[in-house]
């Protein structure tokens, strides 16, 4: 919703203005349609022409996460903390086997069907079974697991930044497809240098048209849409380091509540909560049981 009003505020403060000065949107209009085909075409063909499959999938998928939002929100962090303090708590009191039936089937587990905030985060949920399964499988030492973990994230963030990379060059290339579709009005506009003064005003027009509108695509959206599918990665991501961290510090040997402090600590301020919430959910938590 937020990118829906600032794409509409972009376009009612440039019209707008323009129209302030005294400018005729109608000549906007009429060379609109053929300026932003050669434009966005243009754009898009270059698009495709350097991305991977998987890239333009990504794209797509992250433009739309882009209109939901912010990808999690305090209430989804704050599930995530209650299900790895109940899953160390098991292990703890347990041993790790007891972990086994968790892991090996999430979808049946009791514990993620109690947080379905987290439960229907399907990478979240792969990436936290993940984590436990060499240390309960007992293949790698606690210590070696931090390198393990870093290996997957470091690999996340390059398949994010992906997306992100070829989005920005895009916008970065169309000022010079709105110069192309100048140059090719020009090219029109001399063709008819003999006709009337007025047809060749409404040429030259459309071509600063093209210019104008590579240039507004370029910095008032293209630009700003590469940023924001970048804050959305880094979202996703500090949710994956959040994981990451708890499961290493209780694999080390930390207390459940101790390992579960080691992720919250590490959590922007806008989700984190204090150290007296934290300590008030896990009593919510033993009072429920």
């Amino acid at each position: 919703m937020i990118i829906i009003i600032g794409a509409i505020t972009v376009c009612v403060c440039v019209f707008g203005g323009f129209m302030m000065e005294g400018g005729n949107m109608k000549v906007l209009f009429d060379a609109f349609v053929n300026e932003v085909l050669i434009i966005a075409g243009g754009a898009a063909g270059s698009l495709i022409i350097m991305s991977p499959k998987k890239v333009l999938k990504d794209i797509v998928k992250g433009l739309g996460a882009c209109l939901k939002g912010a990808p999690h929100s305090r209430a989804s962090y704050e599930d995530l903390l209650k299900v790895l303090y109940e899953l160390f708590l098991l292990g703890r009191r347990n041993g790790m086997i007891a972990l086994e039936e968790h892991i090996l089937e999430p979808d049946k587990s009791s514990v993620f069907k109690k947080y379905p905030r987290f439960s229907n985060n399907k990478h979240a949920v792969e990436f936290l079974c993940g984590a436990l399964r060499p240390i309960i499988d007992g293949k790698i030492k606690p210590d070696q697991l931090r390198l393990l973990l870093d290996a997957e994230i470091g690999q996340l963030e390059t398949e994010h930044h992906a997306p992100v990379s070829v989005l920005q060059k895009t916008g970065d290339a169309m000022p010079g497809f709105g110069i192309v579709a100048a140059v090719l009005g020009i090219v029109i506009t001399m063709a008819s240098i003999g006709g009337r003064v007025e047809d060749i005003g409404t040429h030259v027009a459309a071509a600063l048209v093209g210019t104008f509108l590579g240039i507004l695509l370029a910095y008032g959206f293209m630009g700003p849409l590469a940023t924001n599918l970048e804050f959305v990665g880094e979202a996703e991501l500090d949710f994956t380091r959040c994981i990451a961290a708890c499961v290493t510090g209780f694999a080390n040997g930390m207390a459940p509540v101790t390992a579960v402090e080691l992720g919250r600590r590490g959590l922007s301020s806008e989700y984190r909560p204090s150290s007296e919430q934290l300590e008030q959910m896990f009593k919510s938590m033993k009072a429920g049981k």
